[in-house]
C-alpha cells in the first residue's frame, strides 16, 4: 500500500510498504477514505527527528471504512464507517473508565514515561504506524474506532479523531462562565474550532488571536474579533482588557504552544538540535529542551485575576522559567493535557448530525490526494496558499 513515510527534517515521502495485517483477535483494518495534516506533525516535519525511525509511517487524524474484522471483534463489520481517535485506548483500564483515554493504563507507554501510545507520532508514543495511508490496523475494535452515519461527507465526521475533542476539551478546561469572554491564542486548526465551539457553548465574547491574514480572515468571518499581532502586539493586553471592563477575558485558551513566534534564544536551542546525531539530541530534547514560551506568558497577562487558562497547544520542554510570581499573584487556573477524545464524543456527535453549526464541512482549506502528501506538508508548514487545515485523500 501506498503511506506517508518520515525520511528527515523536511522529508516525508509516499512509500509503498507492506498492508497491515490482523494480529490480534481483536484487531481490524481500515481502509483509509480521509485523513489530515495536524499542526503535530509539524513538530515531526520539523523538530522531533531523533525520535522517529527512517521510514516511520505517520497521520494520526483518519477516518475510513472497515475492511477487515479479528475474530473476536463484535462492535464493528466490514462495510462500517468508523473513525479513528489519534490516542490508543482500550476503554476499559481505571484511566479510560475516568474519561482520561490519554492516560490509557493498558497502552501507556511507561518505558519512555509518556502516557497512552498514539497513532503515527514518534518512539515516545510507541511508534505505532499511522494513518496517512490507504490502509491501517487499529487496535481494541470493540472499544477504539468510533462509528458513523453514512450519508454526509468526510469533512463532517473526520475531526473526530483529534481536531474536534481537543477543542472541545480546551473550551472545558478553559471553564468559561455563561455569557464569559475567552481569549484564543492561535487560529490555526484548532484555535479556530476552539472559537466556534466557544460561541456554539455561549461565549459572549470570544477573541482570536494570530498573525496569519488567512487565520484571521477565517475567523473573523465565524464571528470572532479578531486582533492582528502585527499590528497590535505591544498594546494587544489593554486593548482587550478594554473589551472586559479592564479586567482581562475569564479565560485565555494557549493553541499555540512551542509553535509561538518571538522568544529567539528558545527558537535558536530549538533549532540546534537538529545539527546533533540523534543518538545526542533525543536526550537534551527530553531533559534540557526549552520551549518558546510567547504565547504562553501572554495567555498570563491577558487573563483576568482569578481566570482560567487551558493550555492545548503543544509545549517539549523540560526547563522551561515561567513567571510563578505573577501566576501565584493572580490566583490563575491552568488546565492542559492531550485529548482524551472518546470522553468528548457524546457531546460532539449531535452537533455533526443536525445543521453542521461549527462548519466542518467546509473547515478544509485543501483535500489533495495522497500522493501529494510531500507538497502538502510543505506548504502547510511555510503557511502558503492559504493553507489552514488539509486533508488527505488516500
Amino acid at each position: 500500500m501506498k503511506a506517508v513515510a518520515w525520511h528527515g527534517k523536511r522529508d516525508v515521502r509516499v512509500d509503498n510498504v507492506a498492508d497491515p495485517v490482523i494480529k490480534e483477535p481483536t484487531d481490524v483494518i481500515v481502509r483509509i477514505t480521509s485523513s489530515g495534516i495536524c499542526g503535530s506533525d509539524l513538530h515531526l516535519y520539523e523538530l522531533f527527528g531523533p525520535f522517529l525511525g527512517e521510514g516511520d509511517v505517520l497521520g494520526h487524524e483518519p477516518m475510513g471504512i472497515v475492511q477487515e474484522v479479528g475474530g473476536g471483534v463484535t462492535e464493528v463489520r466490514p462495510g462500517d464507517r468508523v473513525v479513528v481517535p489519534f490516542n490508543i485506548s482500550c476503554g476499559t483500564c481505571f484511566m479510560c473508565t475516568k474519561g482520561l483515554q490519554s492516560q490509557c493504563e493498558t497502552t501507556q507507554m511507561r518505558e519512555t514515561g509518556m502516557g497512552a501510545s498514539l497513532f503515527g507520532y514518534t518512539k515516545l508514543y510507541g511508534q505505532v504506524p499511522g494513518g496517512q495511508a490507504e490502509y491501517l490496523r487499529v487496535p481494541y475494535g470493540n472499544t477504539l474506532p468510533i462509528k458513523v452515519p453514512e450519508g454526509p461527507p468526510d469533512d463532517r465526521f473526520v475531526y473526530l479523531s483529534d481536531v474536534l475533542p481537543t477543542a472541545w476539551q480546551a473550551v472545558e478546561y478553559a471553564n468559561i462562565p455563561a455569557g464569559g469572554s475567552v481569549a484564543v491564542l492561535g487560529l490555526g486548526p484548532i484555535g479556530d474550532m476552539c472559537a466556534r465551539i466557544a460561541m456554539q457553548r455561549g461565549a459572549e465574547k470570544v477573541f482570536g488571536i494570530d498573525l496569519v491574514p488567512e487565520r484571521l480572515a477565517r475567523a473573523t468571518a465565524r464571528g470572532v474579533q479578531t486582533f492582528d499581532l502585527r499590528e497590535l502586539e505591544g498594546d494587544l493586553v489593554e486593548a482587550i482588557r478594554d473589551l472586559t471592563d479592564g479586567r482581562g477575558p475569564d479565560a485565555v485558551i494557549d493553541a499555540v504552544g512551542m509553535e509561538a513566534h518571538g522568544a529567539p534564544a528558545a527558537r535558536i536551542a530549538q533549532g540546534m538540535t537538529g545539527f546533533l546525531p540523534d543518538a545526542l539530541a533525543a536526550p537534551v530534547m527530553r531533559k534540557a529542551g526549552i520551549d518558546r514560551l510567547h504565547a504562553l506568558r501572554l495567555a498570563i497577562d491577558l487573563v483576568r485575576r482569578g481566570g482560567t487558562i487551558s493550555i492545548i497547544g503543544v509545549y517539549a520542554g523540560m526547563v522551561d522559567p515561567l513567571p510563578m510570581m505573577t501566576m501565584f499573584d493572580k490566583q490563575l487556573q491552568l488546565r492542559m493535557g492531550q485529548a482524551n477524545v472518546w470522553r468528548w464524543v457524546d457531546d460532539i456527535m449531535p452537533l455533526l448530525t443536525d445543521e453542521d453549526p461549527l462548519g466542518t464541512e467546509s473547515f478544509a482549506t485543501h483535500r489533495l490526494p495522497l500522493d501529494e502528501a510531500p507538497h502538502a506538508y510543505e506548504m502547510f508548514q511555510k503557511k502558503q496558499d492559504g493553507a489552514v487545515k488539509i486533508l488527505l485523500r488516500p
